[in-house]
């Protein structure tokens, strides 16, 4: 008789949402469908889009003979972490001149997240007082899902409270220039909490605003009060990724690197992402005013007042349950849409699906 299987009482878990959504997608032969659900970019013709300058880089780097497949430090391409952390941070920040900058590269924005939380599990020693110094989760622009962030003056009154009750700032930066198109005002609020004194982690993403998501190209970035509490830090963070993935991969590392680094390449990857974001807030608009000429119950503006890839609908459940099963329109059940699944084509019949759901369901 043969044994049961060691494994027999492990329960079936549900799938990953979003990307449950997208196999569906795929799966269904409804000419009309639209994926509103997926979180990359897409073209006017809904197709993935390669930026020019990473196909540019990518042939730099193939021709580049000095290159091998050798292992990356254990915390990254050097190169990498420091024009990561300078995108974030602005070039003139005066925490690199003091040295209390550091950066750690990882898996994505996911493996930054991870690696400053199981620091701050290990050695974060404020976390059993409620009221005071607590670890606060900011997202630095382009709020996903609600596509709503704070205001300069809002992110100033958010920095005076955290400063007063000793909170500490993880910030998730993963949407850096998708949000207004310009790089420097999407990371206004993490520079202005290093310029308060706060000491702080910030993981970035760059799935978004290059165009890798399978690339996983991902940093944490280390502010700190002094040069040897940041090199501590890091000698942990070195610990803790040595039993994780041990060294990250190369090839999308390097070609953030080799952009970010060169002058010219820069800004070709500037229009790039103007371009990416000039068309979501298109998008935006196209579908606003197409829901207020259908005269849809209810207020549209907060489609234009948001910002980012994203946008909270306000569509219930059920509304959107209508969608995806009457209409053929994939989204989220709580009403996030991806603004980058809206083209010219699409727009008429998602307007009017939208108002449909709005009018027949409650």
């Amino acid at each position: 008789m043969a044994s049961p299987s060691v494994f027999a009482e492990v329960p079936q878990a549900q799938p990953v949402l979003v990307f449950k959504l997208t196999a569906d997608f795929r799966e269904d032969p409804d000419p009309r469908k639209v994926n509103l659900g997926v979180g990359a970019y897409r073209t006017e013709e809904c197709q993935p889009w390669v930026l020019p300058v990473v196909r540019k880089v990518e042939q730099k780097l193939a021709n580049d003979n000095s290159l091998n497949h050798e292992y990356l430090p254990i915390l990254g391409l050097p190169e990498f972490r420091s024009c990561a952390s300078r995108l974030a941070l602005g070039d003139d920040n005066p925490a690199f001149k003091e040295k209390r900058v550091g950066g750690v590269q990882g898996l994505g924005g996911t493996g930054a997240l991870r690696i400053g939380a199981e620091f701050l599990a290990r050695w974060y020693n404020g976390t059993n007082n409620k009221d005071k110094f607590s670890i606060f989760v900011l997202h630095a622009c382009a709020h996903n899902p609600t596509g709503t962030d704070p205001t300069p003056e809002q992110w100033k009154q958010i920095a005076s409270v955290m400063k007063h009750r000793f909170l500490f700032p993880f910030f998730d930066s993963a949407y850096q220039g998708f949000a207004s198109g310009n790089l420097e005002r999407d990371a206004w609020a993490i520079r202005y909490f290093v310029s308060e004194g706060f000491e702080l982690f910030c993981a970035q993403s760059f799935s978004k605003n290059f165009g890798l998501y399978n690339e996983r190209v991902g940093n944490l970035t280390v502010v700190g009060k002094e040069p040897e509490s940041v090199l501590r830090v890091l000698s942990q963070m070195e610990k803790i990724v040595r039993i994780t993935w041990s060294n990250p991969p190369a090839q999308g590392a390097r070609i953030v690197a080799c952009t970010l680094s060169n002058p010219e390449l820069f800004k070709e990857w500037t229009g790039n992402v103007k371009t990416m974001a000039d068309r979501i807030l298109t998008m935006r608009s196209e579908l606003r005013a197409r829901l207020e000429a259908l005269k849809t119950p209810g207020t549209w503006n907060h489609i234009t007042e948001q910002i980012g890839m994203f946008s909270f609908t306000g569509l219930n459940p059920k509304q959107v349950e209508y969608l995806v099963n009457e209409k053929h329109i994939y989204l989220l059940p709580s009403g996030r849409i991806n603004m980058c699944g809206l083209t010219t084509k699409n727009l008429d019949y998602v307007a009017t699906s939208i108002h449909e759901a709005v009018t027949k369901i409650q």
